[in-house]
């Protein structure tokens, strides 16, 4: 079943065919050259969305691995930061795929999450820019994070560090407090487990997005995930609120896949998103360069996807 493109934008293919005249007679392979040009010059173009009155701190987590997680908070990063939105992402995950995607480095030695946790240091003295994006900021994690739990473990309040580094940063906070340079999103990007790392995301943050496959086993993974949100809300961060669930890997051929998010849609409602990721090989492409999908193949549907999702974070604002 064939489906036409949303009218809030064109497709690539429609862009190059109004922007260069390309007829028929021109090769496959040039045409889709051009739509990938037309589709990098429009993302520098795309017009802004409203800024949120203060700054909206998002954990992205799931205790199921392989979900699309990392994937989730670089591209919906990157989608806001085209659509006009200042987004800082921490790093919280010790393999550090999130930097390795948004191309900053962070091999031993670079300023990182690590470094906040541990050491104390603010969080503005860790960050770095994304090279692709000069809305998008990052503090990357290195693999000396991976010891951070450990080195935790006698700490006073070592729940707290992550909230007390976002507290005390100046550019996060309300309009009034952080101004017009504040940022407007902050997503924190947890490894796929629960321990230490991930319950300093989950005390910090106020909003969670969670990622789900559209598979049977995220099903479960996913009422494991709300009953840790509730012990989390009940002993130690109230004010935390499950979002935003975004479907992931959908693929539309498989009654599976329908079957699994028709089931999120009927219990969690308007906290799901109408968009779903579909499968896509660009999106699994883009880390290996260095980039997003967003900056890699913009033209792709996945990237497409992720803009969708990204406009819709947006535009439903934070819960009250």
């Amino acid at each position: 079943m064939s489906t036409s493109a949303p009218s809030a934008y064109r497709t690539a293919g429609e862009l190059a065919a109004a922007s260069t005249g390309l007829d028929d007679d021109t090769t496959p392979l040039a045409r889709a050259a051009a739509d990938t040009v037309l589709a990098r010059q429009a993302a520098g173009q795309r017009p802004p969305l409203p800024r949120p009155e203060r700054t909206r701190v998002m954990v992205v987590a799931n205790q199921k691995g392989g979900v699309g997680k990392t994937t989730t908070t670089v591209n919906v990063a990157a989608a806001l930061a085209q659509l006009g939105q200042r987004v800082l992402v921490i790093d919280l995950d010790p393999q550090g795929n999130a930097s390795t995607a948004l191309g900053v480095a962070h091999q031993r030695g670079v300023p990182s999450t690590y470094d906040a946790l541990v050491d104390g240091e603010p969080l503005a003295d860790v960050t770095t820019a994304s090279p692709d994006l000069p809305l998008l900021h990052v503090v990357p994690a290195t693999i000396d994070l991976a010891g951070a739990e450990i080195e935790l473990v006698s700490v006073v309040a070592r729940e707290n560090r992550l909230r007390r580094a976002i507290a005390g940063h100046a550019l996060i906070g309300s309009a009034e407090a952080a101004g017009d340079d504040r940022y407007d999103f902050v997503f924190i990007d947890c490894p796929p487990s629960l321990g230490l790392l991930t319950l300093n995301a989950l005390v910090a943050g106020a909003e969670m997005l969670i990622p789900i496959q559209a598979e049977y086993y995220a099903l479960e993974g996913l009422g494991q995930l709300i009953e840790t949100v509730e012990m989390v809300r009940a002993h130690l961060n109230p004010g935390l609120a499950i979002s935003t669930i975004l479907v992931t890997m959908y693929d539309a051929r498989t009654r599976l896949a329908s079957g699994v998010a028709q089931e999120v849609r009927s219990h969690f409602g308007d906290q799901v998103l109408r968009t779903s990721i579909p499968r896509s090989v660009r999106v699994s492409e883009a880390p290996s360069y260095g980039q997003t999908v967003m900056t890699y193949d913009p033209a792709s549907p996945g990237a497409l996807s992720y803009l969708e999702a990204a406009r819709e974070i947006a535009r439903k604002g934070a819960p009250r």
